[in-house]
Order: structure tokens, then C-alpha cells, then sequence
């Protein structure tokens, strides 16, 4: 029989028969069906875009939100909202205040960077990263994943139109779980394999909006704002604000955001 009978069929282009959903598509969580999954939720946009995806493809979702006394506190009631919106088998806010450590915008007395509503998103990591954040955060989620057998982490990381933080990116994703399959009974002993899920990793801003639209997400219950105004609504100004904008702008979707 001639080598290329043999040769492995080519994988299905995305939306075809037998594919693959594509990132961020309703149905591209379709193997945590009926799984424990422990999402982490902010109450943001990509958090709440994931438990959407999540909702969609029947995971049983256990709704992780880490109240690390951010300034930002609003974003706590969204992801309690959101957890309620879609019947989570179990939401914890967890407290873990990081203001003892400061360090950052979010967490100690240092001005938000702020800049109008076109101006580009400065290069280099701001002062609103939060040491390790994410490090900290799928570090807990680990243990309650664990605790609850179960083997699936789910995190609204981004790295293309994103603050430029270093713990958002596929080679931070790769070494987390790479640690975690070191770092619980399951890994060590193989009887489960860690896996940290990222569907909006490679998605624009503007390609998270159509797909939170997509799954049927009321963004309008979601916050991002990293400096609220006196009245509760997301200040326009401040990196988290300019890319919620310039995502729904790119992707001609009306924007419900109350700005001010």
C-alpha cells in the first residue's frame, strides 16, 4: 500500500464536521461535560465569558472568587451576580487580603494610570499587575479542584489584547501545569492529569466580546473598571476600561457599559 494511504488524515479546518470548536466558542469546553470544573471568577468579562462557555457545555462549574481587597471591590458583586445568573453548583468568595503585601495600583495607595478613550494601551507591565496574582489564584483553585476530585482549573486569561502582565501569557499557563501534575496526589500518582483551560488565550478583545455574545452572556452584568467612580460606574479611563471599549468597538457590538 503506498506510504501516504497510510499517512494520518489531516485534522478538520475549524466548523467542519468532526472539528474541534474553535477557542472561545460555545461547545469549546465540550470536554468538561458533566466534569467538576473550578473556574475562576472576577466578575470581569473574560471570567464571566468562561462561565458561559463552561454553562454551555454542561460542566458542573464550582465558582472560585478571591476577595484580595482590591480597589475594585465592585467586581465582587458581578461575580456574585454572575454565579446566581447561571446556578453554579457552589460559589466561594474566598478572602486573601493582598493589600499586606501591596505593590500594585489595585492593592496599595499608588494612582491608577489613566489616559482617554483612544489612547493605546502603554508597552510593559503596569503598576495595576498584582504580584503573582494568578500564581496565588490557581494555586487555590488547585487545592479546592483537589479537594473536590477533580483534575480542571478555568481561567479568563488573555494574551493578546491584554495589560501585558506576565502571568497571562501560554508559557506562564504551560509551567503552572506543569507544577500542578508535580504538586497534587493525582498527578503524582497518574490516576488524573491536571489541566488548566484557557479558551480565550489567544482571542482579541474584540474576539471575546462576539464570543461571549455567541454563548449568550449579558455583558452588561459584567465590571472591569479598575477604578469605579463615586456613583458605581466604570471610569472610561484606566487600561481595563480602554480594552472593554476598543473590544466591543472592534467588534461591532453595542457596548453596555455605563461610562463615565
Amino acid at each position: 500500500m503506498p506510504e501516504a494511504e497510510n499517512a494520518p488524515a489531516a485534522p478538520a479546518a475549524p466548523g467542519a464536521p468532526g472539528a474541534p470548536a474553535a477557542p472561545g466558542a460555545p461547545g469549546a469546553l465540550a470536554a468538561l461535560a458533566g466534569k467538576p470544573v473550578v473556574l475562576l471568577l472576577s466578575g470581569g468579562l473574560d471570567s464571566a465569558t468562561c462561565l458561559a462557555l463552561a454553562a454551555s457545555a454542561g460542566a458542573r462549574v464550582l465558582a472560585l472568587t478571591i476577595d484580595y481587597n482590591q480597589r475594585h471591590r465592585r467586581e465582587l458583586t458581578a461575580a456574585a451576580d454572575l454565579a446566581a445568573l447561571y446556578g453554579v453548583e457552589r460559589h466561594i468568595i474566598l478572602p486573601l487580603d493582598l493589600r499586606g503585601f501591596g505593590g500594585s495600583a489595585l492593592t496599595d495607595d499608588i494612582d491608577v494610570p489613566k489616559g482617554g478613550p483612544e489612547a493605546a494601551v502603554a508597552p510593559g507591565i503596569p503598576v495595576t499587575y498584582v504580584p503573582a496574582r494568578n500564581t496565588i489564584f490557581l494555586s487555590v483553585a488547585l487545592g479546592w479542584a483537589e479537594a473536590m476530585g477533580s483534575a480542571d482549573l478555568l481561567i479568563g486569561i488573555n494574551a493578546l489584547d491584554y495589560s501585558g502582565y506576565p502571568d497571562c501569557r501560554p508559557e506562564f499557563v504551560a509551567a503552572f501545569e506543569a507544577m500542578a501534575n508535580l504538586a497534587t496526589r493525582a498527578g503524582v500518582e497518574g490516576s488524573a492529569r491536571c489541566r488548566v483551560h484557557t479558551p480565550l488565550l489567544h482571542l482579541s478583545k474584540a474576539g471575546i466580546v462576539r464570543a461571549a455574545t455567541a454563548a449568550g452572556l449579558d455583558m452588561g452584568r459584567t465590571w472591569s473598571c479598575y477604578d469605579p467612580t463615586d456613583d458605581g460606574r466604570h471610569c472610561g479611563e484606566c487600561d481595563s476600561c480602554r480594552l472593554r471599549r476598543k473590544g466591543f468597538l472592534e467588534a461591532g457590538v453595542a457596548d453596555p457599559t455605563g461610562y463615565r
